[in-house]
């Protein structure tokens, strides 16, 4: 890993593949070799909220949006070092994880699932992860 990577300055990334955030935050952060994704919810990069779509579809479309995160910051699925769940029931717990089993394959980082009754908007999930960088994050200017 080269001193750039390590950088203690964090670095927002903003991926053109995300709608905008709804609030003051990045959809990602990079800093000291990891990156940072912020709780990503079902919401299409057209800035469509799925809140009337299976809980299926709307893990599905997190887990889209998380690795369009990871990919935009450097990294990637097989860098994830830790994920959090959200889900607004725990009876979806088996659902996510068949989802999620299929998004990630071989790939098994720490991961905690959390009940916690109704999400934002209604959704049914949301996800947060971290991971490693493969690569420093490109520049608006490189894209």
């Amino acid at each position: 890993m080269n001193d750039s990577k390590l950088s203690a300055m964090p670095k927002t990334i903003e991926p053109a593949g995300l709608s905008a955030p709804g609030g003051h935050y990045s959809h990602a952060v990079v800093a000291n070799g990891f990156v940072f994704i912020s709780g990503q919810l079902p919401i299409a990069a057209d800035g469509t909220k799925l809140v009337d779509a299976t809980f299926a579809d709307q893990a599905k479309q997190v887990l889209h949006n998380v690795r369009v995160a990871l990919e935009a910051a450097g990294s990637s699925v097989s860098q994830l070092v830790q994920v959090r769940v959200y889900v607004d029931d725990l009876a979806n717990w088996p659902a996510f994880n068949v989802v999620y089993a299929e998004w990630a394959g071989d790939v098994k980082p720490a991961r905690a699932v959390v009940p916690t009754g109704p999400l934002h908007f209604g959704f049914k999930v949301e996800v947060e992860a971290v991971a490693v960088l493969l690569a420093l994050p490109r520049t608006s200017a490189e894209s």
